[in-house]
């Protein structure tokens, strides 16, 4: 999770072993998006819900490859919300399907879930984890009431799962999609640009980025974006630790090398806000 892309031309499963019946959602969940959106997902040849393959067509160069400039993501966002926003129509029949279900009102609970494990985090941090927890519930609830309706999350929207080819840009790698609060996705959009294209927290792209993508979403809808992000980081977070439940104690050691900085940047989030 975070850095597993699929391999375009090619049979695809689970990158990691352990948890692919975890992502066993995603072969159908890509066909059914490639049906209604044949213009910005994966172009899928074919797929095997049973045996949880998919054969896609080459979607051509991962952004990572091109540097992953902010000015792609300015081209992507926008098609990438108005394909959430005609998912939307589809919720129950993703959920029926195996698509994890983080919508709002499921969050408090599994923040109390996270805080009861074993986490690769000091004593400190869990503390303050569970401090947050009171807090957590009533962003939430705030969030909830800002009626933005629940629908996919690709929750792992970053510089390898984004494809050009041809002057067409693909999103990849449906395998850890949620159905969640739409806004969320760019928790993971933003943390990469920072990382790999160095922009710093507050360069005024992020700014121009969220402008973009809220564009089909209609007016108005900053501050429920920097609220949506300030939740989603916890939720994303919270979709990690589902996927580490089920590795092996081998594949939890590599997982553990990435994990904290989830878990550490939703901390980050507890504190202060995202983006703004």
């Amino acid at each position: 999770m975070g850095d597993g892309a699929a391999r375009p031309g090619r049979w695809r499963s689970g990158v990691v072993q352990g948890v692919r019946h975890v992502q066993a959602f995603e072969p159908r969940l890509t066909a059914r998006l490639f049906g209604r959106w044949p213009d910005r997902v994966a172009e899928v040849l074919d797929h095997d819900v049973e045996r949880a393959w998919l054969l896609l067509v080459d979607a051509g160069t991962p952004v990572g490859e091109l540097g992953n400039p902010p000015e792609t993501w300015l081209a992507a966002l926008p098609a990438y919300a108005e394909l959430q926003r005609g998912e939307s129509a589809h919720v129950l029949d993703h959920l029926a399907h195996g698509v994890p279900d983080l919508r709002i009102e499921t969050l408090p609970e599994r923040l109390d879930d996270l805080v009861r494990r074993d986490l690769p985090l000091e004593e400190a941090e869990v503390a303050q984890l569970r401090a947050f927890r009171s807090r957590f519930g009533e962003l939430c609830r705030e969030l909830d009431a800002r009626g933005v309706p629940s629908t996919i999350q690709h929750d792992d929207l970053h510089h390898k799962n984004l494809y050009e080819r041809d002057g067409r840009l693909r999103v990849l790698d449906w395998g850890d999609s949620s159905i969640s609060h739409p806004f969320a996705s760019l928790v993971v959009t933003f943390r990469f640009l920072e990382e790999i294209t160095k922009l710093p927290p507050y360069d005024p792209w992020f700014v121009r980025l969220r402008d973009a993508y809220l564009e089909p979403w209609g007016s108005g809808l900053a501050d429920t974006f920097e609220l949506a992000f300030r939740v989603g980081t916890l939720a994303h977070a919270f979709a990690w630790a589902r996927q580490r439940d089920h590795l092996s104690h081998e594949e939890r050691v590599q997982f553990d090398t990435y994990f904290p900085i989830v878990l550490r940047r939703a901390l980050a989030c507890a504190e202060v806000k995202g983006h703004s």
